[in-house]
């Protein structure tokens, strides 16, 4: 009998202690805190530093970043103990892989095409590739999904694939079982509005994907 592996899901878009306390009382394997300023769900590392303590150990905090330099993201993790980096800008391997020991490494891709992923295997080293849909003026937290078609492809080049763009407790089974990603991302999808998540939603997206690995 074939064993399904679980599946890794990711909360992301927190500002607030209770949100995050929901992702983690819910099943969710990291949440993810954006410190893109841009962004209508963007944090300071005072507020993050102040919910960290407050999360389990087995929890995996996530920043996420946007073109930032060496030194942002070096004076960030001095203020806030996050054991991951999600790079959602231009980065280059480089720039990304850098970091590689320090913390675990997420590179987002948005995704349009197939020419899209041509880019994935220049990435090899970092630990998952996140597929974001692509919208013109945005980096994620969009509600936009991509085709999952693509996701599969994605996986040919051995890199974990984390699926994110527009999911949400109705759809978010249909994706893992089409995709059969390493993990799921969401941010929109089980919020009340931008920065303000829904409990119910966070448990019913998580219960659904982890559910969805065994169908």
């Amino acid at each position: 009998m074939r064993v399904a592996k679980p599946i890794w899901v990711k909360i992301c878009g927190i500002t607030n202690r209770k949100d995050s306390l929901a992702a983690a009382e819910a099943g969710a394997d990291a949440v993810g805190f954006i410190f893109v300023p841009a962004s209508p769900r963007a944090v300071t590392r005072e507020v993050v530093s102040e919910i960290l303590p407050s999360l389990p150990p087995t929890v995996l905090t996530v920043a996420v970043v946007a073109n930032e330099s060496p030194e942002f993201i070096q004076g960030l993790l001095r203020v806030c103990p996050l054991k991951g980096i999600q790079f959602h800008g231009e980065e280059t391997p480089e720039e990304v892989l850098r970091f590689k020991g320090q913390v675990r490494l997420i590179k987002a891709i948005r995704v349009q095409d197939t020419q899209s992923l041509e880019q994935i295997p220049r990435f090899q080293g970092v630990d998952a590739i996140v597929l974001d849909a692509c919208q013109p003026g945005a980096r994620g937290g969009t509600g936009t999904p991509f085709d999952w078609q693509l996701a599969v492809q994605a996986k040919a080049h051995g890199i974990p694939v984390i699926v994110a763009g527009g999911l949400n407790p109705q759809n978010v089974a249909d994706a893992v079982t089409q995709v059969r990603p390493y993990g799921v991302d969401v941010t929109s999808g089980v919020e009340l509005s931008p920065g303000r998540k829904d409990p119910a939603l966070i448990r019913e997206f998580v219960l659904r994907a982890k559910q969805a690995v065994s169908a």
